[in-house]
């Protein structure tokens, strides 16, 4: 039997993400698939994107580390773009490395703050 806090998750998950999945899906879509390389992708460099992502979050989940698996594809996407002398639009690959390297501590000083607002609230 299912616990009730996986039907709380669930909820939530439906809630939150939901709508920014109903809307923002094609965003990300658009970005890895036509903004990264300067041509579309070809089913060989989707292919080899895809399976390059699939082999370093499997690694990474054997190793308990975590990582994003936009960021892996994105990479993956940016690798094929390369290999094949497409070239690569670099102010969309700037902003992908600009969001890597912003994320976590952006996070880290965005939770504490709400942790501490949240402590003094409750």
């Amino acid at each position: 039997m299912v616990g009730g806090w996986w039907l709380v998750a669930g909820g939530w998950w439906l809630v939150v993400d939901g709508p920014w999945l109903v809307v923002g899906w094609k965003r990300i879509v658009v970005t890895v698939g036509e903004k990264i390389g300067k041509d579309h992708l070809s089913y060989a460099q989707g292919a080899a994107a895809e399976i390059t992502a699939m082999l370093t979050i499997g690694a990474a989940d054997g190793f308990g580390l975590p990582v994003s698996t936009t960021h892996v594809l994105s990479s993956g996407v940016a690798g094929t773009m390369a290999a094949n002398h497409s070239g690569l639009q670099w102010g969309t690959v700037r902003n992908l490395l600009m969001a890597w390297v912003l994320a976590l501590p952006m996070a880290m000083v965005l939770a504490g703050t709400l942790f501490w607002v949240f402590r003094y609230i409750f």
